[in-house]
């Protein structure tokens, strides 16, 4: 069984998709080392292989591991290198790991796509930061925050995402989700009416939410006593 590479046809000007076979020599070019970067699949009919590239010339190796067994593992690549097969045809292909470090193997790229920085993880990671930071109004850095200036600083700085400057322009230019399909790092609202919005946390699951008030910023209840909730908007689509 072949791997599928993408390939720019020798000797004709055209792009095309063929497939390299166990049999037969291929060449390696351009390996190098690179930035980490995490990838998921894209495909779950890719295979790992075990490739040598001590040799600037191999047959295709042992297939490693399939692709459709790993639906949520973040591959971290670390080299690449662009292989010419015996059929004529040239890809890049990944040396890819796991978190753990215990799968293992070269892939082509095309079976992979870039992971996401767009992630509830994300946010949370960074609005975990500045737990205890003091509540200055007016304030947008971690000197001190209001409530919207924090929300507006988290988002920036973890997904770079702008945010408007006040609790209600952030309510007023984010889509509105229902309590029933709120997911973690909405924004949700509170004050006397949809129209008079006075205070905004990130929602970040089990009734809880992250925000900073007279206390500084804490994590605390959605449905406290001293809170009046009117609602949540979704500032992103997070993964």
């Amino acid at each position: 069984m072949g791997v599928a590479v993408s390939a720019m046809t020798i000797g004709a000007n055209v792009t095309s998709t063929s497939t390299a076979h166990a049999a037969g020599t291929n060449t390696i070019s351009n390996l190098k080392s690179v930035t980490k970067k995490a990838y998921v699949r894209k495909s779950a009919t890719g295979w790992t292989y075990n490739i040598n590239t001590a040799n600037k010339t191999f047959n295709w190796g042992k297939k490693t591991h399939y692709l459709k067994n790993y639906p949520n593992t973040t591959w971290y690549v670390t080299k690449s290198m662009k292989v010419t097969t015996s059929k004529n045809t040239t890809g890049t292909f990944y040396y890819v790991t796991n978190s753990k470090k215990t799968v293992n193997g070269w892939i082509w790229s095309g079976y992979l796509k870039a992971k996401s920085t767009k992630t509830f993880a994300n946010v949370y990671a960074t609005a975990k930061k500045y737990l205890g930071t003091r509540y200055i109004y007016g304030g947008t850095t971690p000197y001190g925050f209001d409530c919207s200036g924090y929300t507006q600083y988290v988002y920036k700085k973890s997904i770079k995402k702008n945010l408007a400057r006040t609790a209600q322009a952030q309510y007023n230019s984010t889509s509105k989700v229902s309590s029933s399909k709120v997911q973690k790092g909405d924004l949700v609202y509170f004050g006397a009416s949809k129209r008079s919005i006075s205070h905004v946390g990130i929602y970040i699951g089990n009734g809880n939410m992250i925000d900073s008030q007279n206390n500084g910023v804490v994590i605390e209840k959605v449905n406290a006593p001293w809170w009046n909730k009117v609602g949540y908007s979704r500032p992103a689509n997070l993964a």
